[in-house]
């Protein structure tokens, strides 16, 4: 509802989007579903999760709004549709949606970019009230923030331990292309068993090869030598289920070694997991 008065519309607006951000609480609540799906991401927790490599100014562009999902200080003060959560913001929201509203020019934020997500350093008023307005886009001056690992699947919080622990496992186990492709797991604490798996398997090599390797060789090798043999064989065995590869890989590893005490792979291995997995 419009009145054209630009004062009262203002308010209007303000109320309209602080009682959608309510509602949007309780129906999280109600839901039972995790506090962080409406927490705008932090985005030191987000570059450290994923391991920042570099930046680069990349100017003026227009962005998605729906593409900016982030704050560098300010992630108490909007949800994650940048709607305000309290009444600290509402003066100054006001002041912009009557500006707004009166066509007048808005200067353009200042966000950074990690992959296809945005991350608001100065702005996050203009950004409100551009989604309150029902605008699909905004100016930004762009900084784009490489990082090691890429955000994609990142939506909530949560999702940062997740990402934390794969950077981490990248860290001990320096796998790249195909290999790293090959490498999922659902349980993000199964990345810092994974680790151990691979460098023991690293240290039996160096003991019998009387040399040593270093993470990048050790990572090739085990993969090309261990992995990938291996999950073949559980594949052929019809012992993957709807696991990952590297998911029944590690778990039929550890069963293995609990059931046989033995790090070896053979048929004779193979045929013992499938009767105990039968039992």
């Amino acid at each position: 509802m419009e009145t054209g008065f630009g004062q009262v519309d203002a308010e209007y607006d303000f109320l309209r989007v602080r009682r959608r951000a309510v509602l949007s609480r309780l129906a999280t609540w109600l839901r039972r579903e995790p506090d962080d799906v409406s927490e705008i991401l932090p985005f030191d927790e987000v570059v450290a999760a994923l391991g920042r490599t570099g930046e680069r100014r990349l100017g003026l562009r227009v962005i998605d709004l729906d593409s900016i999902v982030g704050s560098v200080d300010r992630t108490g003060d909007f949800d994650r549709r940048f709607r305000p959560r309290n009444q600290r913001t509402r003066e100054r929201w006001e002041r912009l949606a009557r500006a707004q509203r009166r066509g007048e020019t808005i200067p353009p934020i200042d966000v950074y970019r990690v992959g296809g997500l945005h991350f608001v350093r100065d702005g996050h008023h203009r950004v409100s009230v551009a989604h309150a307005l029902g605008l699909r886009s905004i100016e930004a001056r762009v900084t784009e923030v490489t990082t090691r690992i890429a955000p994609d699947g990142l939506v909530h919080r949560g999702d940062l331990i997740t990402k934390d622990l794969r950077r981490v496992f990248l860290e001990r186990v320096p796998l790249t292309g195909a290999a790293l492709d090959s490498i999922e797991v659902r349980d993000p604490w199964s990345y810092a068993e994974l680790s151990e798996t691979v460098e023991a398997w690293g240290f039996r090599l160096m003991q019998h090869e009387n040399r040593f390797l270093d993470r990048a060789t050790v990572s090739r090798r085990w993969w090309a030598e261990e992995f990938m043999p291996v999950v073949r064989m559980l594949r052929q065995a019809d012992l993957i289920g709807d696991r990952t590869d590297a998911e029944a890989f590690l778990q039929l590893a550890c069963h293995r070694y609990r059931l046989m005490r033995t790090h070896r792979w053979d048929d004779e291995v193979v045929a013992r997991l499938q009767a105990d997995r039968g039992r």
